[in-house]
């Protein structure tokens, strides 16, 4: 009896992460993010401490996101309608998800940018000779395969809907290039994070599909990647 007992609760426990990881995008991302994570972490050859603290951060981001679901489930459960102090509770939920994602963002740069610090340097090497126009050309590149790709799909106008993500294809293509003349890593970190945040913008305000922004994205990095390694 004990022991169905216990598998009913896993089997409980399961259906709770499903319904999680299917209702709540943030929580999709963070999986995501967290099959990114290990991959580099084999890749980059971490030592066991750091690989246990990067598990423990990624976990306690997925635990606050999950409990931050249960509550918003719960206060609508229990008030349907719009209450001050409900708002209240959501907030606070939703705060405690934020400090735990600004944590793991903190906990991600001190364990990756001393690997990729001497890397840097090698990978763009080779690129230091590259003119200074090359950022502008691959920006207008960028914008104008933009307006090509919306002409064709032809969804959205130029600065607003649309396939791909223009605002994210520019956040991206200027990344790169900062990523082929900068030898700081964190600055490199930077605006690929301001990247993210460009594109997580034009999602949460249903200007864009996740689809459209990592079009825009991927477009905008690999139009400054092809500009900077052709016409260097």
């Amino acid at each position: 009896m004990r022991s169905r007992s216990l598998l009913d609760s896993f089997n409980n426990a399961f259906e709770g992460i499903i319904y999680a990881f299917k209702s709540e995008r943030n929580i999709r991302l963070h999986f995501l993010a967290t099959g990114g994570v290990l991959v580099l972490s084999l890749l980059l050859q971490l030592t066991k401490l750091e690989i246990l603290i990067l598990f423990m951060t990624i976990a306690f981001v997925i635990v606050t996101e999950m409990i931050n679901t249960a509550l918003e489930v719960t206060v609508d459960l229990i008030t349907p309608e719009y209450h001050p102090l409900a708002a209240i509770i959501k907030n606070v939920a939703a705060g405690a998800v934020l400090v735990a994602a600004g944590l793991a963002v903190v906990v991600g740069y001190l364990i990756f940018a001393p690997k990729f610090d001497p890397l840097i340097p090698r990978v763009i090497e080779s690129l230091q000779k590259a003119p200074a126009y090359l950022s502008m050309v691959a920006i207008l590149l960028t914008i104008v395969l933009v307006i090509i790709s919306k002409s064709i799909t032809k969804k959205g106008r130029l600065v607003q809907g649309g396939m791909p993500s223009g605002h994210t294809a520019l956040g991206a293509s200027v990344a790169t290039a900062i990523f082929f003349i900068c030898h700081n890593s964190l600055v490199v970190f930077l605006a690929g994070f301001l990247v993210v945040l460009i594109a997580e913008s034009r999602v949460e305000n249903q200007v864009h599909s996740w689809t459209e922004v990592i079009a825009g994205g991927t477009l905008g990095f690999l139009v400054s990647l092809m500009v900077f390694q052709l016409l260097k």
